[in-house]
């Protein structure tokens, strides 16, 4: 990638080849960093953390939540369309003639196989909240905990039907739709046109050279605060499940001491996987935790197959039958679920789009248009529906035959409600190892992607950031992640959270202006393929 000074010009063509945002660079300390985006990246988390140490954490968390819930209120038939608009984009891209142009160029070879690319994207963008969202979620809408779609009565047929429908709509290709417009649009860009990889490229072909300055700054810098928070609220809050689940199964005692060991443990396996980059690193965690998911899928399934073979089915005409009602947002009463469920899903996918769109984006080079929103928009969604019509389907028959501990006693304790459901089941204590296991590795595929896409940022759009800043950033997650837990526990974690979801408004515009740059992008190689 051609890294020189010179500034582009505004006019975007297929000649573009030279980006100014390198002048910004400095190598100091063995890092190589882009000053107003690390520094003041740097700073702004810096601030954060003062903040959160002399600010009551309920304080922060009341006063986030307000902020959050109100953008949803107000914005929510905004994101309802929005996301249905990317969708729509999407399919409207894969079929057109676009679909031919190859990210890299016309002669390019993808760099990974379709598995192990389909792992690590599948690893960076759900994360270990399929663990307990999969069992939880349909749990939840089944039994009426914080709503139901339409406002089905809890335990009736009808929410047993939409419990799982909906949890496919929440997890499934509409929301794959945004991170598939996002990576394809950064890959496009960095591999076609050699622009950085960075989220400031998604609006070169509209702004031209503005990009280079404070408006690119101010893009890049959101995308590292929102990243890097993201990561540590997860991280945090699933070391504190982590923990819930190790003392239900071992019988142990554990709290801030043992969260603070997951963390350490998953912060050095990621420094080891990130230092080691992509091939070494990420790929051969990606497939270790594909292994571990196909593998504890197939045992739970078939311990409980009349479950499944009953649910699945179902639970597809179910999702394709209720896909465009629970699309819109016209009309609906069911407001809390509304707000609750669907419009926090979408912010929170839009506010991670920075995080995995650039990760895919970093490992998608030579697939086709097509070949890219049909894997990213498809290979997931049907993971997803596997996933969910097993262990969503099999809590929820828990739930409405008054089985095991779940079927009892309903839904208290959403970090426990997996190991719930293994304890009525064969084995129980296997699965629940291996989940544990699993859990922790998702975490580390996390860490990982994640600090390679801040890596990239605030390395000015490197694809290769040096070694120590991989080492520094990683460490930095964990290092939050861990002060929050003792500074405030999930308060600080939750307010956090909230923080991160507030930044999906911002980045909505972005995204519906990168439709626009993608077209324009396209376009200028559409020649090349006829």
């Amino acid at each position: 990638m051609n890294t020189s000074t010179d500034k582009v010009s505004s006019k975007y063509s297929i000649e573009t080849t030279d980006y100014q945002v390198g002048q910004d660079n400095i190598q100091r300390w063995g890092f190589d960093i882009h000053k107003p985006v690390f520094g003041i990246s740097a700073l702004l988390i810096l601030i954060f953390i003062i903040v959160m140490l002399v600010v009551d954490p309920q304080s922060a968390k009341t006063t986030l939540n307000n902020m959050r819930n109100g953008i949803l209120e107000q914005f929510d038939s905004y994101f309802m369309w929005t996301m249905n608009m990317f969708f729509v984009f999407c399919v409207l891209l894969m079929v057109s003639p676009l679909g031919k142009i190859r990210i890299g160029g016309k002669d390019a070879k993808p760099e990974h196989s379709t598995i192990s690319w389909s792992a690590m994207l599948f690893a960076a963008g759900l994360a270990s909240g399929v663990m307990f969202f999969g069992v939880a979620e349909p749990a939840a809408l089944y039994t009426d905990w914080y709503g139901t779609p339409f406002n089905a009565v809890g335990y009736s047929p009808e929410a047993k039907q939409l419990a799982i429908a909906t949890s496919f709509f929440h997890w499934g290709i509409t929301g794959w739709s945004v991170y598939g417009i996002a990576a394809l649009a950064l890959a496009f860009f960095a591999y076609n046109k050699n622009l950085p990889l960075s989220i400031r490229s998604l609006l070169f072909p509209i702004f031209g050279d503005r990009v280079w300055g404070w408006l690119g700054n101010v893009v890049d810098i959101l995308a590292v605060v929102s990243t890097l928070f993201g990561l540590v609220a997860s991280l945090g809050l699933g070391a504190q499940q982590a923990v819930s689940g190790i003392n239900y199964v071992f019988g142990t005692h554990g709290e801030l001491g043992m969260q603070f060991a997951i963390i350490a443990g998953v912060t050095s396996v990621a420094i080891f996987s990130v230092v080691r980059g992509i091939e070494g690193g990420v790929k051969l965690l990606s497939n270790i935790n594909i292994v571990f998911v196909v593998g504890l899928l197939i045992l739970v399934a078939a311990l409980n197959i009349e479950t499944v073979i009953h649910v699945l089915p179902q639970g597809v005409m179910d999702y394709v039958k209720n896909f465009v009602a629970l699309s819109n947002p016209i009309g609906r009463t069911d407001t809390t679920f509304l707000h609750g469920w669907t419009i926090f899903y979408w912010a929170w996918w839009i506010s991670f789009t920075p995080f995995v769109g650039i990760f895919i984006a970093r490992v998608s080079k030579g697939r086709t248009v097509r070949q890219f929103i049909f894997s990213v928009l498809v290979i997931p969604t049907c993971v997803i529906i596997c996933w969910f019509s097993v262990f969503g389907g099999i809590a929820v028959e828990q739930l409405a035959n008054k089985v095991g501990q779940l079927g009892m006693n309903g839904l208290q304790d959403i970090s426990l409600t997996l190991f719930y459901v293994y304890d009525a089941m064969p084995m129980s204590m296997l699965l629940s190892v291996v989940s544990i296991v699993l859990i922790l590795v998702f975490f580390v595929t996390s860490s990982d992607s994640a600090s390679l896409v801040i890596d990239s940022i605030t390395a000015g759009g490197k694809l290769d950031a040096p070694v120590p800043q991989r080492i520094f950033w990683a460490t930095i997650e964990g290092v939050i992640a861990a002060i929050l837990l003792w500074v405030g526990g999930s308060q600080a974690l939750e307010a956090l959270q909230s923080g991160v979801v507030i930044t999906a408004l911002p980045f909505s515009f972005i995204l519906v202006f990168t439709c626009v740059s993608l077209i324009k992008g396209l376009n200028s190689e559409r020649h090349l393929y006829r």
